[in-house]
């Protein structure tokens, strides 16, 4: 919008207005062409985010840790020099570390035994991974104990390989299984595992997924051949000691007894390509479809069970830990009561180069571009809050108290979460979003310019990197953005960019690494600063919200049309969620059409008291539509997770499902087949239609 020069006799009166009243509505400032948003976007520093990341990932810092903390210190410096309102909000969670670990490989025919290195070596030109502060390779939560069993093999571990086993005769029950990482998370592998009897899990780095050849990961990106990949095998979210509640001080907590929910039975480590190599190398029994085949040299993979058998002991300590979220808060001057926050994790399993300071680093770097802006004039429209998170790595746990204690403000208060985990892992970006967001995404994305090829923006090359759906969803628990979705219903992005990552979770995530393969220039990572930062300064600063529920209702609409094309129960009517986003969509029309209509009532006009309520109620419905997705029952079986359009997969926590308890249910009904089961799937049907309708009513914003 631009505004036309006004004769001095109007200004005079304006600032009469100015000055004797508080509720006129305040002309906008914010346009395609302003001022602010160009200096940031031109203000972008490498060398301010290469800075950042040499320093933040100067030494192993998991959570809990005296080496953490100091991230937490470096974080909060950081933007107190900014002069931005900073503060960090501790918890105190339960957290796990090792004590024991061994595994041992015995072969019946040579009566011989090897006991496995479990460690991850140095490499040549790589100083990182000669540290000595690093974690002993472990699953955090793990089950301590020990289970001695014959070894056999179960790809993945997901349900359709225990299916395929099962189809061969073969049984897990009793056994250790060796399960490779990728495609699902690591959790659901063990899970899966325990719910088919076995009583131990070993989880590996196949070369196939992970891993080229045996150079060093200085020469290429793969993972080195001792590279063991870790992580959290809890498949809860947040704090197991305060499920559904915040970890403040003096809460209630539940003992250790009563924690199992989410958290493993069974004992289970990771393991390295290397280690892996002496177990299939043992194993025999019937071959493998190529599905299954991977990448180490030993022939053909076997299944098993057996010969060779597995003894795994796990001793893991569970404390009571003080966790470290750091924010900066920049006020709004017009609605300082609505807050757009922009979100990172902190904490990393050993240095976390890509996962999680690549977002840290680009979260400072943001932070210095909004203190330029500050010291030109600028104060956005809205409330800003940058957000450090800590301890993500176990659970999302930082994210999620702070969420859980802060559940009834936000619940009016926040407009959008913009989530940054790993900022850069390669060339590609991606991105994920409701949809109501997707919009303002691509038109971000067209302000920016490619960092590897300056004559195109990141927009030309996201349309042309790969396949549809450009933009996904965030249904999965992957990231920070948990909570506020899929516990509160609060809009929310997720973006980066992305490529092939073979050293996740491992010693080589490092410094080394990522200049040599992630973000050689650092100019990827400016450039997702300049998209994240952008979106919120668009959110924060426009008049209007610029969220589009046309597109979220054209979503909803193909999401339903790919349930019903399943081949399901004919007694299954999908017409009550048909007819849910229909209203969605007239009511997103209507609110679109209300819009246009201030905007085109004058500049002037702007000045009224009832206006301006127009607009700060126009503005409410646009952000709390959202709200009405998330049910208090939420999903059945998974409470705590109240978004019913999107959840993760019941047994992937990694993946992302629209109309997660439809989906849950037509699952029970395929493999129970009973009238019930299909009734129930009805049932779920008819509750997302419900929510749909609800949304539907805010966003009109008129009682029945």
């Amino acid at each position: 919008m631009h505004l036309a020069p006004c004769p001095t006799s109007v200004l005079l009166i304006l600032a009469s207005l100015l000055c004797s009243t508080t509720y006129f509505r305040l002309p906008s400032p914010f346009s395609d062409d302003n001022p602010y948003h160009s200096l940031f976007l031109s203000s972008g520093d490498n060398a301010t985010t290469a800075r950042h990341l040499l320093s933040l990932t100067s030494r192993p810092h998991t959570a809990g840790t005296p080496a953490n903390y100091i991230t937490a210190l470096y974080v909060l410096n950081t933007f107190s020099l900014l002069n931005f309102q900073a503060h960090v909000t501790p918890y105190k969670v339960s957290l796990t570390y090792p004590i024991f670990r061994s595994l041992d490989a015995s072969f019946p025919a040579t009566n011989a035994t090897s006991s496995l290195s479990l460690q991850q070596e140095p490499c040549q030109g790589d100083p990182y991974s000669e540290t000595l502060e690093a974690l002993p390779t472990f699953h955090a939560y793990a089950k301590t104990g020990q289970a001695i069993g014959e070894a056999i093999y179960v790809n993945y571990g997901r349900e359709r390989d225990y299916a395929l086993l099962k189809s061969m005769g073969l049984s897990v029950e009793g056994k250790v299984v060796l399960a490779r990482y990728g495609e699902i998370f690591r959790g659901d592998i063990v899970n899966n595992a325990m719910e088919e009897g076995a009583i131990g899990v070993v989880i590996y780095t196949d070369p196939k997924d992970y891993g080229g050849d045996n150079s060093s990961h200085t020469e290429a990106r793969w993972m080195p051949p001792s590279g063991v990949q870790m992580g959290a095998v809890y498949r809860g979210i947040g704090d197991p000691s305060t499920p559904g509640w915040a970890s403040i001080e003096g809460c209630e907590r539940l003992e250790r007894e009563n924690m199992e929910k989410g958290l493993p039975s069974i004992p289970s480590l990771p393991i390295s390509a290397k280690d892996a190599k002496v177990i299939v190398a043992g194993l025999e029994g019937p071959l493998v479809d190529e599905d299954w085949q991977g990448g180490i040299d030993v022939g053909a993979y076997r299944v098993g069970p057996g010969p060779v058998t597995l003894n795994l002991t796990y001793i893991g300590e569970l404390k009571e830990m003080k966790i470290h979220n750091v924010f900066a808060v920049i006020k709004g001057a017009v609605e300082p009561d609505r807050y757009v926050l922009m979100g990172n994790h902190r904490d990393a399993w050993i240095f976390g180069a890509v996962d999680p300071n690549s977002g840290t680093a680009a979260m400072l770097e943001i932070a210095q571009r909004l203190s330029k802006l500050q010291k030109r004039g600028w104060r956005p429209r809205r409330s800003i809050i940058l957000c450090s998170w800590d301890a993500e790595e176990y659970g999302l746990i930082g994210s999620t108290e702070w969420v859980e204690e802060n559940s009834e403000m936000m619940g009016s208060k926040v407009v959008a979460y913009l989530n940054v985990d790993t900022a850069v892992s390669g060339a590609g970006f991606h991105a994920s979003a409701t949809p109501q967001l997707d919009h303002l995404l691509k038109e971000a994305t067209q302000e920016v310019k490619d960092p590897d090829n300056s004559s195109r923006t990141v927009y030309d090359s996201w349309i042309e990197s790969g396949d549809p759906p450009l933009i996904g969803r965030l249904g999965g628990g992957g990231s920070d953005y948990a909570a506020f979705l899929q516990h509160i219903g609060i809009p929310a992005v997720d973006m980066g960019f992305k490529g092939a990552f073979p050293v996740y979770h491992s010693l080589y995530d490092n410094f080394v690494w990522m200049k040599k393969f992630g973000d050689p220039s650092f100019q990827r990572n400016v450039a997702v600063g300049s998209i994240w930062g952008l979106v919120a300064l668009r959110l924060a600063d426009e008049e209007f919200l610029p969220f589009n529920y046309s597109a979220y209702a054209s979503e909803l609409h193909l999401s339903t049309k790919a349930l019903e094309t399943q081949g399901l129960d004919k007694s299954l009517n999908f017409s009550p969620l048909y007819n849910s986003i229909k209203e969605l969509e007239k009511a997103a029309g209507k609110i679109m059409r209300e819009r246009k209509a201030l905007e085109e009532d004058g500049w002037a006009s702007r000045f009224r008291k009832e206006n301006a309520l127009l607009v700060r109620d126009l503005n409410d419905r646009l952000m709390m539509a959202e709200r009405a997705f998330a049910d208090p029952d939420g999903l059945f079986g998974r409470s705590w997770h109240k978004h019913l359009v999107y959840g993760p997969s019941k047994h992937n926590d990694y993946g992302s499902r629209s109309f997660p308890g439809i989906e849950d249910a037509i699952e029970e009904g395929r493999s129970s087949s009973t009238r019930e089961s299909w009734a129930f799937v009805q049932h779920q049907i008819w509750r997302a239609s419900r929510v749909v309708s609800q949304a539907s009513l805010v966003l009109r914003g008129d009682f029945t």
